[in-house]
């Protein structure tokens, strides 16, 4: 259940970063409120999900999955580009997550 909430938590943190961008410095309500919002969602959500989790691990994978959905609806949302380095930034992130989540399985096995 740990990595459900930690995903849930993720989404909370790409919206968090999104609205942000959306406040304007904070000076528009609606954004603001979200940004608040979202960032207790991603916080309580991420809190669950530590009870079994490593905070190294659970932490990395959260502001991992947040930084590449960021950059991805980002792109879409504000028509932010892509470019080849970014591209290839994100396939490492994803690899170290991924890493992260098999590591943490061999180390949650029972000594044999």
């Amino acid at each position: 259940m740990a990595w459900v909430y930690l995903l849930i938590a993720s989404v909370f943190e790409v919206v968090f970063a999104l609205a942000t961008n959306a406040t304007h410095g904070f000076t528009v309500l609606g954004p603001s409120l979200l940004t608040a919002a979202a960032a207790a969602g991603g916080i309580f959500f991420l809190s669950l999900a530590l009870k079994s989790l490593d905070v190294g691990v659970g932490y990395t994978v959260w502001t991992g999955i947040g930084s590449v959905g960021t950059v991805l609806l980002g792109s879409v949302v504000f028509h932010e580009a892509i470019t080849p380095a970014k591209a290839l930034a994100f396939v490492l992130i994803i690899g170290g997550v991924l890493g992260l989540k098999i590591a943490d399985k061999f180390s949650a096995a029972p000594a044999a």
